[in-house]
Order: C-alpha cells, then structure tokens, then sequence
C-alpha cells in the first residue's frame, strides 16, 4: 500500500512537470537562442557609441550614420530573406547563418580601429539580424497551432527580453570590474553570441508546407498574392510605425529632464523587464480573444506614453513612463507576429513576416529621422506628440477593421 502511494506521487511529480504540449523543440531551442543573442547585443548597445566617440575618436555625426547604415541594412534585408527562404523551402540554414553573422560582427567591432571598420562589423551584425529574423518566426509559427501560437511568440519575446535585460546588467558589471576597457567588453560580448549559435545544433529544419494549387506555388517567395487582411494589418502597422521613433529619443528625453547616464540605463532595464515579464500573458491572451484588439490596446497605451513624455517636466515622471512603456511592446510586439501568421498562408509565412518587418522597420527608420528633426528645429517634446497621434490613427484603424471583420485569420470567414 506504501509503495502505491510512492508510486502515485511520483506519477503525481512527473505530470506536474511535464512540459505544455505547445512548448515543442524548436520553440524551446530558439527561445534559448534569442536569450543569448540578445545578452549579447544587448551587453554592447549602451557600449558602442562611447567605444566610437571615446576609444576611435569618431564624430557624433559618424554614430548616427553608422546605426542608421547598420538599422537600415538589418530592414533592407528582411525584405529580400523572407521571399528568399520560401523560394528555397527552408529556415534553418537562414537562422545559423543569421546568428553566426551577428557574433563575427560584434567582433568585427571590438577588433576595429577606426571607425569605418566598426561601420563594416555593425553593419554584418545587423545584416545577420536580418537574414534570421523572418525565417525564425516562420519556423516559430510552423511550430505551433493557432489556439497557441499567442504563447508560442509571447514565450520568445520573454525569452528574447529576459536576455535584453541580463546583457545591459552585465554591461554595468563590466564597466566596474574592467575599468572601462570598452574593446575588451565588446570582444566577451561575442561570447553569449557564440552559445546562442551552438544552441541551433538541436534545431530541426522546418520546411514550409506544400501550396495546395500549382499557381500558388509559383507564387512562392514572391509578394504577388499575399492575402488583404495581411495587407491592411502592414498599412495599419505602418501608419503606427511612421510616429514610433528610435528608443534612443526616448533615452534622450530622460536625459533631457534631469536623469543622469547611470539612472538612464536603470530606467531602460527597467522597461525591458516589465517587457519580458508580460510578454508570455499578453501571447496567452491572445490566444482567448482577437490578436488584433490587443494590438488596439498597446497602440493605445503607446499614445499615453509618448503623450507623456511629451508633456513631461520633471524626471519623476521619466520611471512611470518608461514602465509603462515596456506593456505597451509586450501587447504587441509577439502578439503581431502571431497574428501575421495566423493571417498569411504557410507556404509564404516566411515572405509574409519579411515584408511586414522589413517595411515596419524602414517606416520606424523613416520616423527616426523626422524624429531627429522636429527636436532640433521644433521642440524636445514634438517627437512624442507626433508618435501618440499616429498611434492613436492607427489604434483606430485596427479597431475599424476588426469590427467589419476585415483582419480574420485565413479559413475564418
């Protein structure tokens, strides 16, 4: 009777350890990759531009063009890999070949001495950022079913952002305990880079499935015949994305009311753990009630924030906004990749994402450049006005659509 009783509570352990049947190989493989690769990334952000400015003796002006090149290189990119990986019927090769790219990069970087070497290596780290990106979260979506695709991505953006958090920490322990030796804290960030590379051994490939009509199928890794309802979810993220400007503007105007370098970095980890922390509900919500009207919300909450710092005029209000901040990425960020592939047919998931990344990203860029504008010439605060108004438009365009049931996933209506 004893030994039943031994053996029911260890069957009682075993179940109550078990993995969630949507927690599948590839997903767990490519979360732990995206951990490390943004420990990585993240390790150097706050590092590079005063590695370029202190230890290569580059102008301002240089740091901009070089993350300007290296951003745009990244958006560029994934418009052509996305198609590409289609047309081939394959992800992994795109996925090791990204991240590999991404740590010769930042050594690249840290190897440099002048700064337009240090241009080559971001750009080769973003380049990489780019051949990955679109492919991954096609084979994430290949990985999953639609009831569970919301806490597929809500699990990788956790993932993903936990990293963000641990590297810019890691950062500051290393500023301390190196003494500022930039080169050399650019150089061990290559470390995580290359774990989270020999993390994609135990990644199976993923092949789209087969079109189910000839035509379809020489449509393949092109953006003829995507469907509409993708196509009005890229304009309504695009008009989004016209007022969502750099992080940097952000970082900025925390600095610009009184928060000193340190603090700003504080309040920048602060955002990324809220971000990680609420990524994997928001993915679970979404998979309870339309994707689209979280979408609705984080918009939303994207207007209060930037409404915020617009009318900001102490740095008390700098630690709420940014907190805030990081619900308003977690509502949307994996929760809109769900529902691209939710929306595009499997065989093109992989053109689908690139495209909506890719024009997402080069509209992001475009506003960071409008961004830079209206601080110089307008005001510190106009940015932010011009952010909360296009994320209202767009929070409104979202909602519009969903009611006349224009953003149903394929087999829906």
């Amino acid at each position: 009777m004893k030994s039943e009783r031994a053996g029911t509570a260890r069957a009682g352990t075993r179940r109550a350890w078990r993995m969630p049947a949507w927690l599948t190989g590839p997903v767990l493989v490519l979360g732990v990759a995206s951990f490390f690769a943004d420990v990585s990334s993240e390790l150097v952000y706050p590092i590079v531009p005063l590695f370029l400015t202190g230890t290569l003796g580059a102008p301002v002006l240089a740091v901009g063009v070089i993350e300007g090149v290296a951003e745009g290189t990244a958006n560029l990119t994934k418009l052509f890999t996305g198609p590409w990986a289609d047309r081939v019927g394959a992800r992994k090769p795109f996925i090791v070949a990204g991240y590999g790219l991404a740590m010769v990069g930042k050594l690249i970087v840290g190897l440099a001495i002048v700064w337009p070497v240090a241009l080559v290596g971001r750009s080769v780290d973003r380049f990489g950022k780019g051949i990955r990106t679109a492919p991954r979260d096609a084979l994430l979506a290949d990985a999953s079913e639609e009831a569970t695709r919301g806490k597929v991505f809500g699990f990788h953006r956790a993932m993903d952002t936990t990293g963000a958090v641990i590297g810019p920490l890691l950062g500051l322990l290393f500023l301390a305990v190196l003494a500022h030796r930039l080169r050399l804290i650019i150089l061990l960030a290559a470390i995580p880079g290359f774990v989270s590379l020999a993390a994609l051994y135990w990644l199976p490939e993923s092949r789209p499935p087969a079109p189910a009509e000839t035509d379809v199928d020489e449509r393949r890794g092109t953006l003829a015949g995507l469907p509409a309802p993708f196509l009005l979810l890229l304009g309504a993220t695009i008009i989004f994305m016209a007022g969502n400007s750099s992080d940097a503007f952000l970082i900025l105007r925390a600095r610009d009311l009184g928060l000193t370098t340190t603090l700003v970095i504080v309040a920048y980890i602060a955002y990324n753990a809220v971000y990680g922390a609420l990524s994997f509900p928001a993915g679970a919500i979404s998979d309870r009630i339309p994707r689209e009207w979280l979408l609705v919300v984080g918009y939303g909450v994207f207007a209060g924030v930037y409404g915020g710092f617009a009318l900001a005029g102490s740095r008390a209000a700098v630690w709420p906004l940014f907190i805030i901040y990081g619900a308003y990425i977690a509502l949307t960020d994996g929760v809109s990749k769900a529902l691209v592939a939710d929306l595009a047919p499997p065989d093109r998931r992989s053109t689908a994402m690139g495209l909506f990344q890719g024009a997402s990203g080069l509209a992001a860029l475009a506003a960071s450049v409008i961004a830079g504008l209206l601080w110089e010439f307008v005001a510190p605060a106009a940015p932010f006005a011009l952010g909360a108004a296009c994320a209202l438009l767009a929070a409104a365009t979202v909602a519009v659509l969903s009611l006349r049931g224009m953003l149903r996933p394929i087999g829906a209506r």
